[in-house]
């Protein structure tokens, strides 16, 4: 996995303002309130599933993450750990109030012991819709909401995600992507055909800020999700896309938003009997 230095890829800004929504909101007053939306869905194996949740555990053990954390305007976040896959979302620890170490590895702790899912299709859009409907359970009041959602397929299963990811926007969430090519999932597509990366980056992320860190062996899972927390938690902009393959600087066209569903509906038809 290629990630350029942190310093070099990000910069702080004011990215602290208070939305209408936020602001009607009751609760006590945090820095972010952050959804970690997470695919566990078929495709993704047994040893990707467990490189998440170690990533995650890792992330909220880390000196750096925590100091995000209480470095912040009020030094404090909510977070909850949710999962997702077809039709199937969870929330696997609720919202929990982190303002100290022991908060956080607390947090931690208790994400370690829970069991993994697993279940079949992808609809990123059923995941975001899950993850935005938990904002409404928050304890908390934050000055941004993000939706941190990760996964190795596009959308297969309910509705599209582009227009999801556009409604979520209009709300004020933010929505930044971990899309995971360790062992990509749209097997059966010519080589170079579909890039994760810039499908999460086109049709997924949104909102200020928005950025996706793409996950491209094991050994850089964990650094790519640190990264990610840090910034998310820190309030820091970054590039669009924080890792970069060698041809996303040249022009482009876009991608098709609906080419996971295109690629489900022609394999099962070819599949029938």
């Amino acid at each position: 996995m290629r990630l350029l230095p942190f310093l070099k890829l990000a910069f702080p800004v004011a990215v602290f303002v208070l939305t209408a929504s936020a602001s009607a909101r009751a609760g006590q007053d945090v820095d972010v309130e952050l959804v970690l939306a997470i695919d566990v869905s078929s495709s993704v194996d047994t040893g990707e599933q467990i490189l998440q949740r170690r990533g995650y555990v890792a992330a909220f053990r880390d000196p750096e993450v925590i100091a995000a954390i209480t470095s912040g305007s009020f030094g404090r976040i909510a977070v909850t750990y949710v999962e997702w896959a077809g039709d199937y979302q969870k929330v696997v620890v609720p919202w929990r109030i982190i303002q100290s170490q022991t908060d956080a590895r607390a947090f931690a702790s208790e994400l370690a012991f829970q069991p993994i899912s697993r279940h079949d299709l992808t609809s990123i859009s059923g995941g975001l819709l899950f993850a935005a409907d938990q904002f409404a359970e928050s304890p908390a009041s934050g000055l941004r909401r993000t939706i941190d959602i990760s996964g190795d397929g596009a959308n297969n299963s309910g509705v599209p995600v582009a227009p999801t990811r556009d409604a979520l926007v209009a709300q004020g969430i933010i929505i930044n992507g971990l899309p995971i090519v360790i062992r990509p999932s749209l097997v059966g597509w010519p080589p170079g055909s579909f890039d994760l990366g810039l499908y999460y980056e086109d049709c997924v992320i949104g909102g200020p800020g928005a950025f996706t860190v793409k996950v491209e062996d094991e050994g850089g899972f964990q650094l790519a999700i640190r990264h990610k927390l840090f910034l998310e938690i820190a309030g820091i902009a970054a590039p669009r896309a924080v890792i970069l393959a060698a041809n996303d600087i040249q022009p482009r066209p876009p991608t098709d938003c609906l080419i996971g569903e295109h690629w489900f509906s022609e394999k099962h038809w070819i599949d029938a009997p």
